[in-house]
């Protein structure tokens, strides 16, 4: 069964990127000159998941902005001849079909995703959180995992045990090399109560099934409705598996996972750039 729709969060008020999002959606900063949802549409679409759905909320207009069409700024970029700039702005609204819908309250994650159940219907579907990017596409590998187990599917990584506070983490049983049977769930626990290393990175391949139990899900950490305590819930009527990613992951919830993300993909993309930086650190 091949899965086409997607759903990106992206109702928060990013107050960790404060002033930078007072007005403009943290989902919308520019990681080398482009912004980071792009980047996760991108991925998306990639894969074939071209209906996407993306949660927002007020303030982020910029968003639905940038994948629309500009006509004053297309028409003003073929009489000015710069045909390259006009073929790379023309790209953006044809990258995939995208629907909005607003979360009313800013509730939590598990909130956010319930916003999707009619745009979902009875699919399995794709989430990907709006302010991470991976340096490969996880969304490929995580439907690779579901073809053969037939089941929600979520992106691990393995951190550092000292910051599994600020995650999900999960405890789970070992199938194969990087595929784990998901056991229990925990949101950010503390770290002598947490289960393992292995945290939950954003990216998540649910069965439809999520949205009765986010229905029921109470407000957990923070006061919110999570969708770690509602893939909890699932547990007990569907398997969960996890697959454990092993590319970089830039986790852009603050100013210094902003910056990491410029340096280092600029590094990638850039070879100028990364000479820059050596005569930098050399003087």
């Amino acid at each position: 069964m091949k899965i086409k729709k997607g759903i990106i969060p992206a109702a928060g008020f990013g107050t960790r990127l404060l002033p930078m999002t007072k007005a403009q959606p943290k989902e919308m900063l520019c990681v080398v000159g482009k912004p980071i949802i792009q980047y996760v549409i991108e991925d998306l679409a990639e894969v074939g998941v071209n209906n996407i759905l993306i949660i927002t909320g007020k303030g982020k207009s910029a968003i639905e902005n940038h994948f629309d069409r500009n006509f004053e700024l297309e028409w003003k970029l073929k009489e000015s001849g710069k045909h390259h700039l006009l073929e790379e702005i023309c790209k953006i609204d044809r990258i995939a079909k995208i629907f909005y819908t607003r979360q009313k309250e800013p509730k939590g994650l598990g909130d956010a995703v319930y916003c999707g159940k009619e745009f979902v219907g009875d699919e399995y579907f794709i989430t990907m959180v709006g302010d991470t990017i991976y340096t490969e596409n996880v969304v490929k590998k995580m439907l690779e995992v579901y073809n053969k187990y037939r089941c929600s599917v979520i992106a691990l990584e393995r951190i550092p045990r000292e910051m599994v506070y600020k995650y999900g983490v999960i405890s789970g049983r070992k199938v194969e090399d990087s595929i784990f049977e998901i056991e229990d769930l925990v949101e950010k626990p503390s770290v002598e109560e947490a289960p393992s290393n292995l945290i939950i990175t954003g990216g998540y391949l649910l069965s439809p099934k999520i949205f009765e139990h986010l229905e029921n899900t109470k407000p957990g950490k923070g006061g919110e409705i999570q969708l770690t305590d509602a893939m909890r819930s699932l547990l007990e009527e569907e398997k969960i598996v996890g697959v454990e990613i092993k590319c970089k992951r830039y986790d852009i919830g603050d100013i210094e996972g902003w910056l990491k993300a410029n340096v280092e993909i600029a590094m990638e993309k850039i070879p100028e750039f990364k000479e820059y930086l050596k005569k930098l650190i050399e003087n």
